[in-house]
Protein backbone atom coordinates (compact mmCIF):
# COMPACT_ATOMS: atom_id res chain seq x y z
CA UNK A 1 0.00 0.00 0.00
CA UNK A 2 1.31 3.35 -1.15
CA UNK A 3 1.86 5.95 1.32
CA UNK A 4 1.28 9.51 0.44
CA UNK A 5 3.69 11.89 1.79
CA UNK A 6 2.02 15.77 2.50
CA UNK A 7 4.31 18.63 2.05
CA UNK A 8 3.49 21.67 3.65
CA UNK A 9 2.89 24.75 0.94
CA UNK A 10 5.03 27.40 0.85
CA UNK A 11 4.60 30.75 0.39
CA UNK A 12 6.27 33.22 -1.54
CA UNK A 13 8.09 35.45 1.20
CA UNK A 14 9.40 37.84 -1.81
CA UNK A 15 6.02 38.36 -3.13
CA UNK A 16 4.44 39.82 0.15
CA UNK A 17 7.07 41.62 0.79
CA UNK A 18 6.64 43.49 -2.18
CA UNK A 19 2.52 43.91 -2.18
CA UNK A 20 3.31 45.40 1.49
CA UNK A 21 6.18 47.75 -0.03
CA UNK A 22 3.78 48.66 -2.37
CA UNK A 23 0.95 49.23 -0.44
CA UNK A 24 2.96 51.74 1.78
CA UNK A 25 4.27 53.77 -1.31
CA UNK A 26 0.53 53.92 -2.02
CA UNK A 27 0.18 54.98 1.48
CA UNK A 28 2.97 57.76 1.10
CA UNK A 29 1.55 58.99 -1.94
CA UNK A 30 -2.16 59.35 -0.91
CA UNK A 31 -0.57 61.63 1.90
CA UNK A 32 1.65 63.40 0.06
CA UNK A 33 -1.74 64.09 -2.09
CA UNK A 34 -3.47 64.96 0.64
CA UNK A 35 -1.04 67.65 1.89
CA UNK A 36 -0.37 69.14 -1.24
CA UNK A 37 -4.36 69.43 -1.58
CA UNK A 38 -4.86 71.07 1.70
CA UNK A 39 -1.72 73.62 0.69
CA UNK A 40 -3.52 74.51 -2.30
CA UNK A 41 -7.12 74.94 -0.36
CA UNK A 42 -5.17 77.12 2.33
CA UNK A 43 -3.38 79.54 -0.37
CA UNK A 44 -7.09 79.66 -2.11
CA UNK A 45 -8.80 80.48 1.25
CA UNK A 46 -6.21 82.58 2.68
CA UNK A 47 -6.32 85.80 1.19
CA UNK A 48 -10.20 85.77 1.68
CA UNK A 49 -9.98 85.25 5.55
CA UNK A 50 -9.81 88.87 6.48
CA UNK A 51 -12.83 89.33 4.68
CA UNK A 52 -14.07 86.67 5.94
CA UNK A 53 -13.51 88.36 9.19
CA UNK A 54 -15.60 91.67 8.47
CA UNK A 55 -18.34 89.52 7.23
CA UNK A 56 -18.76 87.80 10.54
CA UNK A 57 -18.14 90.82 12.44
CA UNK A 58 -20.55 92.88 10.55
CA UNK A 59 -23.49 90.21 11.41
CA UNK A 60 -22.65 89.62 14.73
CA UNK A 61 -22.55 93.34 15.06
CA UNK A 62 -26.13 93.85 13.45
CA UNK A 63 -27.70 90.81 15.46
CA UNK A 64 -26.85 91.76 18.64
CA UNK A 65 -24.08 89.10 18.92
CA UNK A 66 -21.44 91.83 19.57
CA UNK A 67 -21.90 94.99 21.36
CA UNK A 68 -22.41 97.89 18.20
CA UNK A 69 -21.24 100.75 20.85
CA UNK A 70 -17.96 99.17 21.69
CA UNK A 71 -17.50 96.98 18.39
CA UNK A 72 -20.00 98.90 15.64
CA UNK A 73 -20.37 97.47 12.49
CA UNK A 74 -17.23 97.12 10.03
CA UNK A 75 -19.75 99.51 7.37
CA UNK A 76 -20.23 102.05 10.26
CA UNK A 77 -16.29 102.29 10.46
CA UNK A 78 -15.93 102.18 6.74
CA UNK A 79 -18.43 105.28 6.41
CA UNK A 80 -16.90 107.15 8.97
CA UNK A 81 -13.64 106.81 6.94
CA UNK A 82 -14.95 108.24 3.89
CA UNK A 83 -16.33 110.88 5.72
CA UNK A 84 -13.39 112.47 7.12
CA UNK A 85 -11.27 111.00 3.77
CA UNK A 86 -13.63 113.39 2.33
CA UNK A 87 -13.43 116.45 4.56
CA UNK A 88 -9.61 115.76 4.91
CA UNK A 89 -8.67 115.50 8.78
CA UNK A 90 -7.66 112.30 8.43
CA UNK A 91 -5.24 113.08 5.64
CA UNK A 92 -4.02 116.22 8.45
CA UNK A 93 -3.20 113.59 11.07
CA UNK A 94 -2.01 110.97 9.16
CA UNK A 95 0.51 113.46 7.61
CA UNK A 96 1.38 115.04 11.23
CA UNK A 97 2.38 111.27 12.36
CA UNK A 98 3.94 110.36 9.51
CA UNK A 99 6.47 113.58 9.62
CA UNK A 100 7.05 112.86 13.04
CA UNK A 101 7.96 109.17 12.47
CA UNK A 102 10.70 110.97 9.66
CA UNK A 103 12.25 113.13 10.93
CA UNK A 104 12.51 110.95 14.73
CA UNK A 105 13.73 108.14 12.60
CA UNK A 106 16.88 110.11 10.80
CA UNK A 107 17.40 111.47 13.86
CA UNK A 108 17.73 108.04 15.65
CA UNK A 109 18.50 105.96 12.85
CA UNK A 110 21.86 107.97 11.61
CA UNK A 111 23.60 107.38 14.41
CA UNK A 112 22.55 104.60 15.59
CA UNK A 113 23.87 103.33 12.24
CA UNK A 114 26.92 104.94 12.37
CA UNK A 115 27.36 103.67 16.08
CA UNK A 116 27.01 100.71 15.55
CA UNK A 117 29.15 99.54 12.86
CA UNK A 118 32.00 101.48 15.12
CA UNK A 119 31.23 99.67 17.78
CA UNK A 120 31.08 96.27 15.84
CA UNK A 121 34.31 97.02 13.69
CA UNK A 122 36.74 98.47 16.92
CA UNK A 123 36.64 96.63 20.29
CA UNK A 124 37.82 98.98 22.43
CA UNK A 125 35.07 100.96 21.59
CA UNK A 126 32.46 98.24 22.43
CA UNK A 127 34.35 97.51 25.46
CA UNK A 128 33.84 100.95 26.80
CA UNK A 129 30.90 102.25 25.51
CA UNK A 130 28.77 98.77 25.09
CA UNK A 131 28.13 98.57 28.72
CA UNK A 132 25.69 101.77 28.59
CA UNK A 133 24.04 101.41 25.67
CA UNK A 134 23.16 97.67 27.17
CA UNK A 135 21.87 99.45 30.62
CA UNK A 136 20.24 101.99 28.77
CA UNK A 137 18.41 99.04 26.03
CA UNK A 138 15.51 97.82 29.18
CA UNK A 139 14.37 101.28 29.66
CA UNK A 140 10.76 101.47 28.16
CA UNK A 141 10.73 104.21 25.64
CA UNK A 142 7.15 105.22 26.87
CA UNK A 143 8.21 105.65 30.15
CA UNK A 144 10.95 108.48 29.55
CA UNK A 145 8.15 110.38 27.50
CA UNK A 146 7.16 112.90 30.62
CA UNK A 147 11.03 113.39 31.10
CA UNK A 148 11.40 114.93 27.52
CA UNK A 149 8.01 116.54 27.93
CA UNK A 150 9.67 118.52 30.74
CA UNK A 151 13.00 118.87 28.71
CA UNK A 152 11.75 119.65 25.35
CA UNK A 153 8.00 120.75 26.29
CA UNK A 154 4.66 119.70 24.26
CA UNK A 155 5.78 120.84 21.15
CA UNK A 156 7.24 118.84 18.27
CA UNK A 157 10.49 118.23 19.34
CA UNK A 158 9.70 116.06 22.30
CA UNK A 159 8.15 113.90 19.92
CA UNK A 160 10.93 113.65 17.44
CA UNK A 161 13.30 112.66 19.99
CA UNK A 162 11.39 109.52 21.39
CA UNK A 163 10.83 108.24 18.58
CA UNK A 164 14.42 109.22 17.41
CA UNK A 165 15.82 107.15 20.49
CA UNK A 166 13.46 104.15 20.14
CA UNK A 167 14.56 103.57 16.10
CA UNK A 168 18.11 104.13 17.71
CA UNK A 169 18.30 100.74 19.59
CA UNK A 170 16.79 98.69 17.00
CA UNK A 171 19.23 99.75 14.60
CA UNK A 172 22.35 100.41 16.13
CA UNK A 173 22.46 96.58 17.74
CA UNK A 174 21.46 94.86 14.67
CA UNK A 175 23.84 97.12 12.54
CA UNK A 176 26.91 95.92 15.32
CA UNK A 177 25.54 92.34 15.11
CA UNK A 178 25.81 92.47 11.21
CA UNK A 179 29.13 93.48 11.61
CA UNK A 180 30.87 91.38 14.35
CA UNK A 181 29.31 88.35 12.24
CA UNK A 182 31.42 89.27 9.43
CA UNK A 183 34.43 86.74 9.32
CA UNK A 184 37.90 88.43 10.18
CA UNK A 185 39.34 86.96 7.36
CA UNK A 186 37.15 89.97 4.91
CA UNK A 187 39.00 92.96 7.02
CA UNK A 188 42.07 91.43 7.02
CA UNK A 189 42.23 90.78 3.20
CA UNK A 190 41.20 94.47 3.23
CA UNK A 191 43.91 95.58 5.42
CA UNK A 192 45.92 93.56 3.04
CA UNK A 193 45.43 95.15 0.24
CA UNK A 194 45.70 98.84 1.77
CA UNK A 195 42.27 99.75 3.18
CA UNK A 196 42.26 102.31 6.03
CA UNK A 197 40.16 102.07 8.46
CA UNK A 198 37.22 104.09 7.00
CA UNK A 199 37.93 102.27 3.74
CA UNK A 200 37.06 98.73 6.25
CA UNK A 201 33.77 99.91 7.47
CA UNK A 202 32.30 101.08 3.74
CA UNK A 203 33.37 98.40 1.88
CA UNK A 204 33.62 95.39 4.37
CA UNK A 205 31.02 96.07 7.38
CA UNK A 206 28.37 97.97 5.95
CA UNK A 207 27.98 95.43 2.95
CA UNK A 208 28.35 92.69 5.15
CA UNK A 209 25.82 94.08 8.04
CA UNK A 210 23.28 95.32 5.48
CA UNK A 211 20.64 92.25 5.58
CA UNK A 212 20.89 92.95 9.91
CA UNK A 213 20.66 96.66 9.24
CA UNK A 214 17.38 95.99 7.02
CA UNK A 215 15.65 93.64 9.98
CA UNK A 216 16.38 96.35 12.31
CA UNK A 217 14.94 98.91 9.93
CA UNK A 218 11.99 96.79 9.54
CA UNK A 219 11.50 96.48 12.65
CA UNK A 220 12.67 100.39 13.95
CA UNK A 221 9.57 101.26 11.80
CA UNK A 222 7.11 99.23 13.71
CA UNK A 223 8.46 100.71 16.78
CA UNK A 224 8.80 104.27 15.71
CA UNK A 225 4.37 103.92 15.04
CA UNK A 226 4.06 102.30 18.50
CA UNK A 227 5.65 105.02 19.90
CA UNK A 228 4.69 107.75 18.03
CA UNK A 229 0.72 107.14 19.08
CA UNK A 230 1.75 107.03 22.57
CA UNK A 231 3.37 109.97 22.45
CA UNK A 232 0.48 111.28 20.95
CA UNK A 233 -2.08 109.98 22.96
CA UNK A 234 -0.93 113.36 25.33
CA UNK A 235 0.60 116.30 24.68
CA UNK A 236 -0.80 116.84 21.46
CA UNK A 237 -3.53 118.00 19.67
CA UNK A 238 -3.32 116.07 16.11
CA UNK A 239 -1.56 112.93 14.54
CA UNK A 240 -3.68 109.79 14.20
CA UNK A 241 -2.49 108.91 18.09
CA UNK A 242 -4.36 112.07 19.27
CA UNK A 243 -7.05 110.82 17.38
CA UNK A 244 -7.70 108.01 18.82
CA UNK A 245 -6.94 108.80 22.36
CA UNK A 246 -9.90 112.29 21.69
CA UNK A 247 -12.48 109.78 19.88
CA UNK A 248 -12.24 107.12 22.96
CA UNK A 249 -12.94 110.13 25.02
CA UNK A 250 -15.34 111.28 23.68
CA UNK A 251 -17.08 107.88 22.89
CA UNK A 252 -16.87 108.26 18.97
CA UNK A 253 -15.80 104.68 18.17
CA UNK A 254 -16.13 104.44 14.93
CA UNK A 255 -13.63 107.18 14.68
CA UNK A 256 -11.57 105.45 17.03
CA UNK A 257 -11.80 102.14 15.00
CA UNK A 258 -10.44 104.67 11.96
CA UNK A 259 -7.46 105.75 13.56
CA UNK A 260 -6.41 102.30 14.43
CA UNK A 261 -6.95 100.92 11.00
CA UNK A 262 -5.42 103.83 9.09
CA UNK A 263 -1.49 103.38 11.35
CA UNK A 264 -1.99 99.68 11.07
CA UNK A 265 -2.33 100.13 7.68
CA UNK A 266 0.59 102.71 7.58
CA UNK A 267 2.65 100.66 9.54
CA UNK A 268 2.34 97.82 7.23
CA UNK A 269 2.81 100.23 4.06
CA UNK A 270 6.16 101.36 5.11
CA UNK A 271 7.20 98.05 6.57
CA UNK A 272 6.34 96.49 3.13
CA UNK A 273 8.65 99.22 1.41
CA UNK A 274 11.51 98.33 3.27
CA UNK A 275 11.32 95.08 2.40
CA UNK A 276 10.60 96.14 -1.54
CA UNK A 277 13.74 98.36 -0.60
CA UNK A 278 15.94 95.40 0.61
CA UNK A 279 15.11 93.23 -1.99
CA UNK A 280 16.41 96.11 -4.46
CA UNK A 281 19.70 96.69 -2.98
CA UNK A 282 20.52 93.43 -1.59
CA UNK A 283 19.12 90.88 -3.99
CA UNK A 284 21.56 88.39 -2.77
CA UNK A 285 20.50 88.30 0.87
CA UNK A 286 18.43 85.25 1.86
CA UNK A 287 16.68 86.66 4.46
Amino acid sequence: MSTKVSTPSRTDPSGSGRRAGSNEAEAVEVGVDLRRSRGRLVRIIGPFTPLLILVLWEVASRVGVLDARFFPPPSAIAETFWTMLSTGDLVEHAAVTLSRIAIGFLMGGIPGLVLGIALGSVTWLRTLLGPIFASLLPVPKVAIFPLLLLVFGLGEMSKYVIVGIGVFFYIFYNAMGGVLQTPQIHFDVATANGANRLQRWSTVALPSALPSIFTGLKLAVGGAFVIIAASEFVGSRNGLGYLIWSSWTTFAVAKMYVGIVTISALGYLSTTLVTLLERRLIPWSRQ
